[in-house]
């Protein structure tokens, strides 16, 4: 049997906040970072880039050969003499009229002018002829020392994620160890007595879609996630988790509305928490909350619809998650609409939409409580109120 809130009332909200609004309150709650720590590049994926990225080298550190074929010196024909492989130090000059065989990657012997390619190279005993007699230009598929950065150089600015590609510039040049921000812990509490976790519905009974998917958005966005944790609707199971949850970042789903079994309010005021956001003049997911818990850490409460619960993510919970882990917002995306987009009357719209060579196209299946359109789509199409005439820019939130 739920428990009853006995003597909690909620605690006072600010008034329904305009989405811009919401947006820039979620981002100015977490705007203390965590902490920045040191970790190895085989460690520091997802996390955030808490000092800029400096090259430790000139990139590449020493001229190098960008084609399989032949070093040369000066004009041809070249008598060749020896091979450079990747990896071999080029410490013998090439005197004028001189060749040597390379490979791709190879560094370039001192004198060496260009790299005549293996398909444009043609051998006779130690000569070689160019068989397109006057192409081959002064610093030909050769790459300089320098090319794409000077040692001391700033490569990337502090904020920016650490993905696959972030690691590999580190690592090429000379970094083995990033200074990064440490990434916010989330605890998701998916609410409800209807929710099953596996197999289909049942009469009166629903499946839990937002356990698996919430996850993997919030680790998206820098966070570090465990397992979903289901809470009965029980006044003082909920309060109880809301109180000793060690998170950063508490994430729940549904209860955030004035139900019958709706006691987020009221476990948020017995948590002594005070409420930034109260409802949101949105388009699924109007009824979405942001709290401050005791110790500087954070409640989003989330509606229990799908779609609904994914609108309060990129309104509330990505910002305060950026913000915690020190990314730097980009500018926003924005592409024509290549046909009406419908709005509502006086609330932002989030709309599920694909991205043609004519703009952003509506999906359909867009429901509070359907996610078949969102399966399909690349992005959340942030239409103001009263909509966007065909060819009107209009803001995209990725969909990872």
């Amino acid at each position: 049997m739920a428990g009853t809130p006995s003597g909690t009332g909620a605690p006072a909200g600010p008034g329904i906040l305009t989405w811009p609004q919401a947006r820039e309150r979620a981002r100015r709650a977490g705007r203390c970072p965590l902490p920045p720590l040191s970790l190895g590049l085989g460690r520091a994926l997802g996390h955030t880039l808490a000092e800029p990225l400096t090259a430790l080298t000139d990139l590449p550190a020493f001229d190098t050969s960008a084609m399989d074929g032949w070093a040369v010196a000066g004009p041809g024909p070249w008598r060749v003499a020896g091979r450079l492989l990747a990896g071999q130090a080029a410490v013998l000059p090439l005197a004028d009229g001189a060749a040597v065989e390379i490979a791709t990657g190879a560094q370039l012997p001192p004198g060496a002018t260009a790299v005549l390619r293996r398909e444009h190279g043609e051998r006779n005993g130690v000569l070689l002829h160019d068989r397109t007699p006057g192409s081959l230009t002064t610093g030909q598929d050769v790459r300089p020392r320098g090319q794409e950065c000077h040692r001391g150089e700033e490569l990337l600015a502090a904020g920016t994620p650490v993905g696959p590609a972030v690691l590999g510039l580190a690592a090429a040049c000379g970094h083995d160890r990033l200074a990064v921000r440490s990434r916010p812990v989330v605890e998701l509490l998916v609410l409800g007595d209807e929710l099953l976790d596996s197999g289909p519905p049942l009469p009166g009974r629903v499946r839990d879609a937002l356990g698996p998917l919430l996850p993997p958005w919030l680790r998206a966005a820098g966070a570090e996630t465990g397992e979903p944790r289901a809470v009965r609707d029980d006044f003082g199971l909920l309060r109880d988790a809301v109180r000793h949850s060690t998170a950063d970042v508490v994430v729940t789903t549904g209860g955030t509305a004035a139900g019958p079994v709706d006691f987020l309010h009221q476990a948020l005021a017995a948590a002594g928490a005070r409420l930034l956001v109260d409802g949101v003049a949105v388009r699924p997911g109007h009824p979405m909350l942001l709290a401050e818990l005791p110790g500087g850490r954070h409640l989003v409460g989330l509606p229990g619809n799908p779609l609904a619960a994914v609108a309060g993510v990129v309104t509330l919970a990505l910002p305060l998650l950026y913000a915690r882990s020190g990314r730097v917002a980009g500018e926003p995306a924005v592409t024509p609409a290549a046909v009406d987009l419908a709005g509502h009357p006086v609330d932002t719209r989030l709309l599920p939409v694909r991205r043609t060579v004519s703009g952003a196209v509506p999906l359909s299946f867009d429901g509070p409580a359907m996610l078949r359109g969102l399966a399909r789509a690349e992005a959340l199409a942030v239409v103001p109120p009263g909509g966007v005439a065909a060819g009107t820019a209009v803001e995209l939130l990725e969909v990872p």
